[in-house]
């Protein structure tokens, strides 16, 4: 697997500096957190399944979690999960080798009883598993679903992940906050190598309020989830060797006539059509707000801006616009080499390459650290290239 995979070797010559490196289902945990990027959500129940999965991936999906939980009807569970365990193993006749070639998946379930359950039932096709996404996460429930994890490890012989959702009425209010935070991070102390990221889970979170954003609002605009998001961050999502990569909320809205935009993305202004100019930068922006894209733009910048990276997905044309921008920027990038170059001279301040801010080598260094491992993963963006060309790569196909 790479990002940006699906394009070209020219297009991608033509953008990157520093292209995406490839990485695969053994890649280290710190690397595979990093690259999860638009992790899309899919039913368990869709009847074309594994086809779904491998258009996807052909698109530039590199993870995906197949839901079992509020993703589907109480009444359809059993119908589910017979339909997941049918659909990875055809998939997984696809594959020869099986860390390659299809996004990084997970199955979200209802119950810790479903985990080894659903490793041993899928057969072969548990080797096309990542891991599991643990809703309701609260130090009650917390310890069963990473006992079954454990034990599903030690009967398929495979690594596999937890990603668990903080998602409960207790996260939210406050009298019960600090508590579950602080618990939540001793168990998961406790299953460090298991827990790949942690997810957090918005809609559930405001639903304990009767509260729901609207498109023109982020997540952050909501006082109480943005309060909620702050606390997380600081006791999950520390860079001081005990943390987690925390992943940004749903973005609910996409584009109710997305057939009608496609022949539209493949003209300008977002593509260069023989014998026109490049669009205006004011112009490709306009294309991007009647995609819907402006909120959920918006709210991945301010994600990062808050310690989130990644972000769960509910529509596939969300996709392209989380991992534009999480491509490391020219600036970005001769930042973070300058902060870690004068840190291992000694520390001390310098001026950016871009004589536009001061990098302090010791304060900044964790935030260059994570910057380089983005890099990696993400690649660099070549000086002249903006976000929107990268979006408009993307979601033409270069």
């Amino acid at each position: 697997m790479r990002h940006f995979g699906h394009l070209a070797d020219d297009v991608r010559g033509r953008l990157f500096l520093e292209p995406p490196r490839p990485f695969t289902a053994r890649s280290e945990a710190a690397v595979l957190a990093t690259a999860l990027g638009g992790t899309l959500y899919s039913p368990a129940t869709r009847p074309a399944l594994a086809a779904d999965i491998r258009k996807q991936a052909a698109r530039g999906v590199v993870s995906m979690v197949l839901c079992l939980e509020d993703a589907i009807a109480d009444h359809e569970v059993d119908a589910g999960e017979r339909n997941l365990i049918e659909q990875l193993n055809d998939l997984v006749r696809d594959f020869t080798d099986c860390t390659q070639g299809h996004p990084l998946l997970f199955i979200r379930v209802r119950a810790a009883s479903q985990i080894l359950d659903l490793a041993e039932r899928l057969g072969p096709a548990v080797e096309l598993l990542s891991g599991f996404v643990l809703p309701k996460f609260t130090t009650e429930t917390g310890g069963a679903y990473l006992a079954a994890l454990a034990a599903s490890e030690a009967a398929t012989g495979r690594r596999l992940f937890a990603m668990p959702v903080l998602e409960s009425p207790e996260l939210a209010h406050l009298e019960t906050r600090r508590q579950q935070l602080f618990g939540i991070a001793d168990l998961l102390a406790g299953h460090r190598e298991r827990v790949l990221a942690v997810r957090l889970g918005v809609t559930d979170l405001c639903s304990a309020y009767g509260l729901r954003r609207s498109p023109d609002l982020t997540a952050y605009d909501v006082a109480l989830v943005s309060a909620v998001i702050g606390d997380v961050v600081n006791v999950l999502g520390r860079a001081d060797g005990t943390g987690y990569t925390v992943t940004g909320p749903v973005w609910e809205y996409f584009p109710v006539q997305e057939r009608m935009f496609k022949p539209q993305l493949r003209r300008t202004p977002f593509a260069e059509a023989p014998g026109t100019a490049r669009a205006s930068g004011e112009e490709v922006r306009r294309r991007i707000i009647e995609h819907d894209l402006d909120g959920l733009i918006r709210e991945v910048e301010l994600d990062r801006a808050n310690g989130l990276l990644g972000k769960t997905c509910i529509h596939p044309s969300h996709v392209p616009a989380v991992h534009a921008l999480s491509v490391v920027t020219h600036e970005e990038y001769c930042d973070a080499r300058d902060i870690l170059r004068q840190e291992r001279d000694g520390g001390g301040v310098l001026r950016s390459a871009y004589t536009n801010k001061m990098n302090e080598a010791r304060p900044h260094r964790a935030w260059a650290e994570r910057v380089l491992l983005r890099a990696e993963v993400f690649g660099v963006a070549r000086e002249d290239v903006s976000f929107a060309e990268l979006l408009a790569a993307c979601l033409c196909g270069g």
